[in-house]
């Protein structure tokens, strides 16, 4: 349960808000090069669709059924790989995602993890 002083506004960090609040990834891809999806215990479900250019990941987005707190780590983890190479992006952890958004809530590290994990499967499935 949330803290009752809790101001969702102002006891986030701007990278929080701005992540959670961005959709300009949330595309679903027809025939993407890569495909990930996973489902969290917790019910969230987050697909990845990549797209391939010279090595590089040029196109990546995402379908979320879920929280404020994915969204906000699905869409960091596309800040941290677009247009890098698939060697590089394998590097990106949970904890680069959580580390950056700062202020998410240690109950929804999971979140993170999730995300890297379909994230993960859609590199895998690279073609």
């Amino acid at each position: 349960m949330r803290d009752s002083n809790f101001d969702f506004w102002n006891d986030h960090s701007l990278e929080f808000l701005e992540m959670a609040m961005k959709r300009d990834f949330q595309e679903r891809i027809e025939s993407p090069d890569g495909y990930g999806k996973r489902q969290g215990e917790c019910g969230d479900i987050v697909e990845f669709f990549i797209i391939l250019k010279d090595n590089r990941l040029k196109t990546i987005s995402y379908d979320i059924q879920g929280c404020l707190n994915t969204h906000a780590c699905a869409n960091t983890l596309i800040k941290f790989a677009e247009n890098r190479t698939i060697e590089d992006v394998w590097e990106i952890k949970h904890e680069d995602i959580i580390q950056y958004l700062k202020t998410l809530p240690g109950p929804e590290h999971h979140c993170a993890e999730l995300a890297v994990g379909a994230f993960y499967l859609a590199l895998k499935s690279l073609k």
